[in-house]
């Protein structure tokens, strides 16, 4: 990849406008991006992102508008055509062929062929490890795509379209289930996209990676791109007010109520290769955080006490009474939830419907001996979507076609309709806009005013310390220190968290 007149790269979208049925998802849209720079996407869920990108990645057709590609106007009628014109896109679910290798991805469909007419691998293998290798990527070009890490798949995207020659790039949260190293490791492949001359639309909720590497962010809100600002004019309660009307500290403002007796005790758990010797106690109307990189130990803790794996030693004291579960269905029984990272593969049930989804934990409560009363069960999940503002159509709808915030909130709501006293959150606001989010607090919140125990697990610090009234940090399976609200202190539990005492 050369950077020379590739760097004048320009795509320009004026007045795009797209409707479904009655529904206004695009209204008027004006966007730039320049080749060499990194353009930020932000905006709530249904404020018109993802359909813009599908516009220019040939997926949907525009109602109206001009789409010009260095000053000429084209027409993207399929993402076949996208592709021939220099557009690329990088999504959140990778879209690879995982029974073929890394070579065969990046070859599909015009594989080389030696002179006698057989698929040159060779050829097909050099060309994708050389590419791989001046990203700063080491993955072997034979391997199969299932086997890499989810971090490695995403590279393979990118150098596939780099192969491509793409011009044009778009990055749809492409953050959302990698690690720290991971992350830093992509953003040094933009930095080298960027170098390049190659335009970048990135889309994240997460501001504080739109102020670490955009030039320029647009806001969209209910369809319209409402404001284009250089990344030094702005800050992030300008892009919150922007996006939803409200300042940053007033998305953590909740009320915190004051802790009871404890509902659970956990004394020198361990899992010798994953954490060990972990102490600490929840209290009923308490919030408790733990804190700590990926890869820490967190989620395994709460996966322990879940009874979602085993556990070496130690001892769980539920209402002051030992308890050891061996499955999730025990823990459920005795009124745990748990609303894992990764909602889509451990939370839902992606083709079954909101309201199969809503009564899954609860079926004692809607059934008689084997017989499901639907007509109860439709009620519950009738009133947790109208109580919890789940956007959508109907409790029939699929889980699948709602949006992250609202899938999350499906989750939550299974819990609340099994009536969990204890309720674990892990990761509870990854790839949910900044709306969602503040509806997700205010949640907890109400949870803790009933005198329910909550626990949350986040990597990301703002959230934690904004909602916490204790929290335990973790460092590479060690318990580093429990820091009560009044000591909270972004240094202090930076440092426990690498390691620092």
């Amino acid at each position: 990849m050369q950077n020379s007149d590739s760097s004048d790269t320009t795509l320009e979208l004026r007045n795009i406008c797209k409707s479904f049925q009655s529904v206004n998802a695009l209204k008027n849209v004006n966007l730039q991006v320049k080749g060499g720079e990194v353009h930020a996407l932000v905006g709530e869920n249904g404020a018109g992102k993802s359909t813009l990108i599908k516009i220019i990645m040939g997926v949907y057709q525009k109602d109206s508008g001009e789409i010009l590609l260095n000053g000429k106007p084209v027409d993207i009628k399929n993402t076949i055509r996208a592709r021939s014109l220099g557009l690329g896109a990088v999504y959140q679910d990778v879209n690879l062929a995982q029974h073929m290798s890394v070579a065969e991805n990046f070859y599909m469909g015009q594989m080389p062929k030696t002179k006698f007419g057989a698929v040159s691998y060779k050829t097909m293998n050099d060309s994708t490890r050389k590419i791989l290798e001046s990203i700063g990527v080491r993955i072997d070009p034979k391997l199969l795509v299932r086997k890499l890490s989810v971090a490695e798949q995403e590279m393979v995207c990118i150098g596939k379209l780099i192969y491509q020659k793409s011009r044009i790039v778009i990055f749809d949260e492409p953050t959302a289930l990698l690690t720290t190293n991971e992350i830093k490791q992509l953003f040094r492949v933009i930095s080298y996209l960027k170098k390049n001359g190659v335009g970048i639309i990135y889309i994240s909720h997460r501001l504080d990676e739109i102020f670490e590497i955009a030039d320029r962010v647009t806001v969209l809100k209910d369809g319209v791109a409402v404001r284009t600002l250089a990344i030094g004019d702005t800050n992030e309660n300008d892009l919150v007010a922007l996006m939803v009307g409200r300042k940053v500290e007033d998305i953590y403002a909740i009320d915190h109520a004051t802790p009871g007796d404890v509902s659970l005790k956990v004394k020198d758990l361990t899992n010798r290769g994953k954490f060990s010797n972990i102490n600490f106690e929840v209290r009923r109307g308490q919030i408790f955080g733990m804190f700590g990189l990926v890869g820490s130990g967190r989620t395994e803790i709460v996966r322990a006490i879940f009874g979602a794996d085993a556990y070496d030693s130690g001892e769980v004291y539920l209402n002051g009474k030992r308890v050891r579960f061996t499955s999730p269905k025990q823990a459920i029984d005795h009124h745990i939830g748990l609303v894992p990272e990764n909602r889509r593969m451990e939370g839902l049930s992606m083709l079954m419907s909101v309201d199969d989804n809503i009564n899954m934990a609860a079926i004692k409560k809607i059934s008689r001996f084997t017989w499901i009363n639907h007509k109860k069960a439709r009620r519950v999940s009738e009133m947790y979507v109208r109580d919890l503002r789940i956007k959508t159509p109907s409790v029939d709808q699929k889980t699948m076609f709602l949006s992250g915030g609202n899938q999350q909130k499906v989750v939550i709501s299974k819990w609340f309709a099994a009536d969990s006293d204890i309720l674990i959150f892990d990761e509870p606001t990854v790839g949910v806009d900044i709306g969602a989010k503040s509806e997700i607090y205010k949640l907890i919140e109400n949870l803790v005013a009933k005198n329910k125990s909550v626990i949350i697990i986040s990597s990301y610090l703002p959230e934690i310390m904004g909602l916490a009234d204790e929290m335990l940090v973790m460092y590479e399976g060690k318990q580093m220190g429990i820091l009560s609200r009044k000591d909270f202190n972004d240094e202090k539990i930076l440092k426990l968290a690498s390691g620092i005492n």
